[in-house]
């Protein structure tokens, strides 16, 4: 995010924006779910501009708030959210969520999330509302010229490998 600063003055803003992946890059799907995997409460938020727990596993901006920021964008909002609608569509949207990994088992603990397969679905359906908004090949554009940010894996490890009786640690282990 660094070296982004630095090159920002010279990046246009992209078109849309569009975060997959868990909760170092999610903005509050998950507050749209059943799962204890939920950032809607404090401490989250309370160095947010409006110090209100917005569903960002973090107590201000995350990762996608400041990429959007440096490129002079408004933030994506999360793709359950009722007022992803009209005009903010073309803004992106963000498909993450909590807990998820790479592998379809990790974050079972969780009940409801995201993965990233489904994540995917999402993004599919988000092109059809965007198609029915501006036209298909309006739409191809939009999506050809994003710029797509992939934050996952690290619940792989945490939530399976590191776990010293879970399946995939007794799994992935040397004799």
């Amino acid at each position: 995010v660094a070296v982004l600063g630095t090159v920002a003055p010279h990046v246009e803003a992209a078109r849309a924006f569009f975060i997959f992946g868990d909760s170092l890059v999610e903005q509050g799907n998950n507050n749209y779910l059943a799962t204890t995997a939920r950032a809607d409460s404090p401490p989250y938020g309370i160095d947010y501009p409006t110090h209100q727990a917005t569903g960002r596993f973090s107590n201000g901006l995350n990762i996608p708030d400041i990429i959007s920021e440096q490129l002079g964008a408004e933030s994506t909002l999360p793709y359950l959210s009722p007022h992803l609608t009209g005009q903010k569509l073309l803004v992106g949207a963000n498909f993450a969520s909590a807990g998820i990994g790479i592998l379809n088992d990790t974050g079972i603990q969780f009940l409801n999330i995201i993965r990233i397969s489904r994540q995917l679905e999402f993004f599919q359906q988000y092109q059809q509302r965007v198609s029915a908004l501006i036209g298909e090949e309006q739409t191809q554009r939009l999506v050809n010229q994003a710029l797509v940010l992939i934050t996952l894996g690290g619940n792989d490890f945490v939530n399976n490998y590191f776990l010293p009786l879970s399946l995939r640690s007794r799994q992935m282990s040397l004799p």
